[in-house]
């Protein structure tokens, strides 16, 4: 094999042009082998195997610097670089990320995994070179589907303005996570049809030259195109179309599907877990949409390039019709889209992940809460149970959203609240609101929820006792359930639990009341405590004798940490907390 013998780019240069197309089918071989046993980008990997390939072939990495959009199309870069064993090795597939990291090799230049980033970073390291007099080439790669983004375009037309070495790759394989929306998927459809040679050309419509290959996935072809551009002195787009999960028919065939997967049989494609039957906060979501919009045309569903987010599988975005909106990946634009239907007297409701609602804090401001138009914006996997990589953590969100002046930021305990909470917010039409649906598995409370949450600001006292009161918000209140019962197993204390379920506001009346009784607060939130919730509520209590704990999570990036691990790390157990309780009513 020659995969099993690169350590690093130069001997990926030491092979024979006949012999790339045979390193393509090993590295294809051993992409799939981990791909099944640990999961990751499967769609994007396997489609940039040749690319990769002949990127290293040609140019001199890491004197040539290679940047990567989102970077989960790199996997095939690492192999190159000197991290091969990570693919090869069992016990070694977690000592890479699934991202690029300059922690890991010299041929990484950054950490990314947002899209639509890769030109305007390339656009720096141009601007760092020529200011030094270098001459070594940059080069970005950018998906089609990252191209929706706003970012890219600021990129690229800053790009035209550098007049200098800079190759922007564009892999074009017609998707995005699930397909590409917006005009400017028909020049790229042009472009394809007529080989490169439309006189309506984007990319030269911004002042940047443009070489085309129809044949993506064809490492010999791709090396010439690459050295044509190399030390090219003007900036260049090199437009390749590929397929997305090239050489796993699965794949092929289902490009949505296998964007991303968990452990899967090389035969079939399926699953080597079996599917869980457990109900998720998505499905329930779209299968809620689905119903109102059968009842109200003015109900509309927004995505932003991840319609999974709210359920709407092929089949339910076929069911919504013109109700549904995917705009790519372009979350500045479904904010400010949100705000402009509600105020046209729409029913928007904007479903986003957490780690992504961070790409549009300015519209959220500017375009919707100044406006006050009453859209709904539902927050997924905010919480230390959502996504681990470093570079997509979603418990971030509560300071980002919660301290913007007009919005409703609500925190639901449980499943029937959370619903509850979605049908005041579509109904209402005077706030601005964001729901942070609970992260991990969905919990029911058989119980009945307030459905008019119009009187602001107002918490849900369950438990009424004195001493210690828990303010345990969203889905951390099954951890404020569980310290209630240990305080009154190991010190006889019946302490209150309240629900607050507003994150953005004060019961300044409820916490006045606590004073007459209790001498400890405690705060829970699943989410960052600096600029969080609990110092809020540490504010109000400043001036008086009330003693006030706050519990969540340290500001820092956790990278593809364990939840158990960081939340004890953190003191986030029943078991800890109460010790630290104990301690403060003893006055330590």
């Amino acid at each position: 094999m020659y995969a099993e013998n690169i350590s690093s780019p130069r001997d990926v240069k030491r092979l024979s042009a006949e012999q790339l197309p045979q390193l393509c089918d090993e590295i294809r071989r051993i992409l799939l082998e981990k791909l099944s046993r640990h999961g990751g980008h499967i769609g994007p990997n396997l489609g940039m195997v040749e690319a990769t390939v002949a990127l290293h072939y040609v140019f001199d990495s890491p004197s040539d610097k290679i940047v990567f959009d989102v970077s989960h199309q790199s996997y095939v870069h690492k192999m190159l670089t000197g991290r091969m064993e990570a693919f090869l090795d069992p016990q070694r597939y977690d000592s890479v990320s699934g991202y690029t990291n300059p922690r890991e090799s010299e041929h990484d230049f950054f950490n990314v995994g947002h899209t639509s980033t890769s030109v305007s970073l390339a656009c720096g390291l141009v601007k760092a070179r020529d200011l030094q007099g270098g001459r070594e080439n940059i080069i970005a790669v950018i998906g089609d589907g990252s191209l929706s983004g706003g970012e890219a375009y600021e990129g690229l037309s800053n790009a035209a303005e550098t007049g200098t070495n800079m190759i922007i790759v564009v892999n074009d394989n017609e998707m995005s996570i699930a397909e590409n929306h917006g005009g400017l998927y028909r020049n790229l459809q042009l472009l394809r049809d007529t080989q490169g040679r439309a006189e309506c050309n984007f990319f030269r419509s911004l002042g940047l030259d443009y070489l085309y290959v129809e044949q993506g996935n064809d490492v010999n072809a791709l090396a010439e195109a690459f050295s044509s551009v190399k030390d090219c002195t003007r900036p260049t787009v090199v437009h390749i179309h590929t397929c997305k999960g090239k050489g796993f028919a699965p794949a092929e065939a289902e490009k949505e599907r296998w964007h991303y997967g968990a452990p899967f049989r090389r035969e079939g494609g399926t699953p080597v877990a079996a599917p869980a039957d457990d109900e998720d906060y998505h499905t329930l979501t779209g299968e809620f949409l689905l119903e109102k919009m059968s009842r109200d045309p003015r109900v509309v569903a927004i995505s932003s390039g991840t319609p999974g987010v709210l359920g709407f599988t092929p089949e339910n975005r076929e069911r919504a019709g013109r109700q549904f909106v995917d705009v790519g990946i372009a979350e500045e634009h479904a904010v400010a889209l949100a705000s402009g239907i509600a105020a046209g007297g729409g029913r928007p409701v904007y479903g986003v992940y957490s780690t992504f609602i961070q790409r549009c804090y300015d519209q959220l401001s500017q375009d919707l809460c100044i406006n006050g138009n009453p859209a709904v914006i539902t927050v997924f996997l905010g919480s230390v149970m959502g996504m681990n990589d470093v570079t997509h953590l979603g418990f971030f969100d509560i300071p980002l959203i919660a301290n913007i002046p007009g919005m409703v930021y609500l925190a639901p305990t449980c499943r029937e609240e959370y619903f509850a909470m979605l049908e005041w917010a579509l109904a209402q039409r005077e706030h601005p609101v964001a729901i942070r649906v609970p992260g991990g598995a969905v919990v029911s409370r058989n119980e009945p929820f307030e459905r008019d949450y119009g009187i602001l600001d107002r918490y849900r006292t369950v438990v009424e006792g004195d001493t210690v009161a828990i303010l345990a918000l969203g889905a951390f209140f099954g951890l404020g359930e569980a310290v209630l019962r240990r305080l009154k197993t190991e010190a006889g204390i019946d302490a209150t639990l309240v629900n607050p379920r507003y994150i953005t506001g004060l019961d300044t009346a409820l916490l006045e009341n606590l004073k007459r009784s209790h001498r400890v607060v405690i705060t829970l939130e699943d989410g960052v405590l600096d600029g969080g919730f609990g110092e809020k509520i540490a504010r109000h209590y400043g001036p008086s004798p009330m003693r006030v704990l706050n519990y969540g999570l340290r500001k820092e990036f956790a990278d593809r940490y364990a939840a158990a691990e960081l939340m004890r790390a953190n003191r986030l157990s029943d078991e800890l907390i109460v010790e630290d309780i104990l301690e403060t009513l003893n006055g330590k």
